[in-house]
């Protein structure tokens, strides 16, 4: 089961293994989901569109991490 925070007011959702994006996130939401590789983030757009970074995290705590300073910078107008 998903778990949602709210970080400077962005949903970041750390997803299980096999629960899809689309169908736990809304615009705006970064989500943090585990694949072979490690653990990935993706930004939910406006259409629906995501757009994630290039390598995975190591752990769930590294991408948490990188989702809350995403998060901060959105925040900040950037």
């Amino acid at each position: 089961m998903s778990t949602t925070i709210l970080h400077r007011r962005t949903r970041i959702v750390t997803l299980e293994p096999g629960e899809e994006i689309a169908a736990l996130c809304e615009p705006d939401d970064i989500a943090i989901r585990p694949d072979a590789d490690g653990w990935s983030v993706w930004f939910v757009g406006e259409d629906g569109a995501m757009d994630g970074y290039e390598e995975p995290y190591p752990s769930q705590q590294e991408a948490l991490w990188a989702a809350k300073a995403a998060a901060e910078f959105a925040s900040s107008g950037g």
